[in-house]
């Protein structure tokens, strides 16, 4: 393939997530309480708090360098990643009830709550430094694999339930999110990657036979996220809050990119007609509603007529949209997946990165200028979308 921009360059995809863990490598690692700092200014790398510990973030932080040591990158990958292991199970496991806690102060924990969406992100931690030779950790893939499956998984729907309060009641009874599914397939699919074990892909099939294929063929087509406890799309749920930064009301043309991402490794993997189709569908109604055609970017939110709802542009949806687009522009051929990967790249340059730090920019304005509250909102950053648009990339291009 010839290059027909920069983005498209091994040499420069490795540059840019190699960029942004050596920031990270720098600012990140704590050498004090272990784990890391994930309270970082996108503005000038200052650490604004270098105390409360995520769940999330932490095993981002394991993946993020383990896909480091995958691109061949500095011998320091090695131990960053280890270095978030170690955390992950001296602190964040709890031996006596089992399960990881949500989130910590230093050592201690201060929310004990067992997260779906937390124990899909310690499957994808482990899985990916087993692949990449990390940490002896393989036999760490079965057992988190089991609380998921013990835990959250309701057979009878095919997918995962809410979350669980420490003595694993469930913490939100009456909810049931497609976002902790979601991601749950991509720790399933990396887990299948690590081990070749079948039982983990054929969970990540019907997850997304349930969230990315039946569900939306019963609403209007398109990636539902809110649902009631017996899995029937909620079109209430924050409705009164549509700005909510993890749980807004409408479609999200992030998560609709990065499913169909997913579908198209799944297509490689399973094989099934639909994959490349829903796949095609949800990155068509991302570019079509979603992207502000005066000023660029992805809107957070569109409502169900294709209108913006929330038009602060997020970043993590833009780096969702190179994977996307490259995994639909090498498996079906079609040079216009390129074409939107090639502008929503140039949009990310021009727009939302650091260029003196190498890292990104979170959140951005309407008109793509850097939000006024980015060191407020999230408080967590780790590089995770901004290393795995790079890895995805790379993998399409048969790079690796």
């Amino acid at each position: 393939m010839t290059h027909e921009t920069p983005f498209r360059s091994p040499g420069w995809l490795r540059q840019d997530a190699l960029g942004a863990l050596s920031f990270h490598r720098a600012q990140s690692i704590d050498t004090h309480f272990g784990g890391y700092i994930a309270q970082v200014s996108d503005r000038d790398g200052a650490v604004y708090d270098s105390r409360t510990k995520h769940l999330v973030p932490t095993a981002r932080f394991v993946f993020a360098f383990s896909l480091g040591s995958l691109m061949d990158g500095p011998v320091w990958c090695e131990p960053a990643a280890e270095h978030g292991l170690s955390y992950l199970r001296n602190v964040a496991y709890d031996e006596e009830r089992d399960g990881y806690a949500w989130t910590f102060a230093g050592r201690d924990v201060t929310d004990d709550t067992r997260s779906t969406y937390g124990h899909a992100f310690v499957l994808l931690a482990y899985a990916t430094a087993t692949r990449a030779g990390i940490g002896d950790v393989e036999h760490r893939i079965e057992e988190t694999f089991d609380i998921l499956d013990e835990r959250f998984w309701e057979d009878e729907y095919g997918a995962f339930a809410s979350n669980r309060t420490a003595e694993w009641d469930p913490a939100e009874p009456e909810y049931r999110g497609q976002n902790a599914n979601m991601h749950s397939t991509e720790a399933l699919l990396a887990a299948y990657e690590a081990t070749g074990e079948e039982r983990y892909l054929d969970r990540a099939v019907t997850v997304a036979e349930t969230i990315a294929r039946d569900k939306p063929d019963e609403a209007d087509g398109l990636l539902c996220e809110h649902f009631t406890a017996d899995w029937e799309v909620d079109w209430e749920y924050n409705r009164d809050r549509k700005a909510d930064l993890f749980r807004p009301w409408g479609y999200q043309p992030g998560h609709m990119l990065e499913w169909a991402k997913l579908l198209v490794r799944l297509h490689h993997h399973d094989g099934a007609d639909w994959y490349l189709d829903r796949a095609e569908r949800f990155f068509e109604a991302s570019v079509t509603d979603g992207w502000d055609d005066e000023r660029g970017g992805f809107y957070y939110t569109i409502d169900r007529d294709g209108s913006p709802i929330v038009d602060a542009k997020y970043t993590w949806t833009l780096e969702e949209g190179l994977g996307a687009a490259a995994r639909l522009a090498t498996t079906t051929g079609d040079d216009r997946y390129w074409e939107w990967y090639d502008t929503i790249y140039g949009y990310l340059q021009a727009h939302a990165t650091n260029h003196s730090l190498g890292i990104r920019y979170e959140r951005l304005t309407p008109d793509g200028e850097v939000h006024p509250t980015i060191d407020e909102t999230p408080k967590v950053k780790s590089g995770y979308h901004h290393v795995n648009a790079c890895y995805e990339v790379l993998e399409s291009l048969d790079a690796l």
